[in-house]
């Protein structure tokens, strides 16, 4: 059963949705991107099957989203809203913070200072779109604990072939930076979705909940 906090951060009220496990082994912060909500199709499809696997998942919706505004805060204040939730919230399993887009980036910044034992990068921004000379590689390889990076084929932020070579990479087939495969494409959005929750959930396994 969902059950949903307010967090008070200095920017305004964010919002935990706890997704939670039965005796979880490890939890799963993640947070939004710039364009949308903790609606998102791959932090949906996780939030709903990562608890049956012994994984609390806790979506935190930033404050300029609970308000209701069309524009993202800037970055410094992402990152003060999620440490505000992460604070919060007080996991008692190994946490993993993480995000799409630019809750991915804000993830990859706080990564080490929150104690996190790994980072989840759902469609990381490399950089902006048609812009590779403006990247952001610093911050991903810079987040100081094992990373996995989710992306998809046609990410116009960051191409998988982008990513430096080590990168711990999944590829999800056709998709685009919202991980939206197209109706001709060679997997069906539940089955691009699968790889997403295979992938979050092997990596857990591997780098996380088998080295408690």
């Amino acid at each position: 059963m969902t059950r949903s906090r307010p967090v008070s951060t200095p920017y305004g009220e964010g919002r935990l949705d706890l997704h939670p496990a039965r005796a979880a082994t490890a939890t799963l912060v993640l947070s939004h991107g710039a364009g949308n909500g903790v609606e998102a199709r791959d932090l949906v499809a996780l939030a709903a099957a990562l608890p049956h696997h012994g994984v609390t998942v806790a979506l935190f919706e930033q404050p300029w989203r609970v308000a209701g505004k069309k524009v993202a805060s800037a970055p410094p204040t992402l990152d003060v809203g999620l440490t505000s939730a992460v604070r919060a919230l007080r996991p008692r399993s190994p946490l993993v913070v993480g995000g799409r887009s630019a809750g991915a980036r804000s993830a990859a910044r706080c990564a080490t200072h929150l104690g996190a034992v790994g980072c989840l990068a759902l469609a990381f921004p490399l950089h902006p779109p048609g812009r590779p000379e403006k990247s952001r590689v610093d911050e991903l390889t810079g987040a100081g604990v094992p990373t996995l990076v989710v992306q998809g084929e046609r990410d116009s932020m960051g191409r998988p072939d982008e990513f430096p070579e080590g990168t711990d990479l999944t590829v999800v087939p056709a998709a685009d930076h919202g991980l939206r495969v197209p109706a001709s494409g060679p997997l069906s959005q539940p089955e691009a979705l699968a790889v997403v929750v295979e992938a979050v959930l092997e990596w857990l396994v591997r780098e996380v909940m088998g080295n408690p």
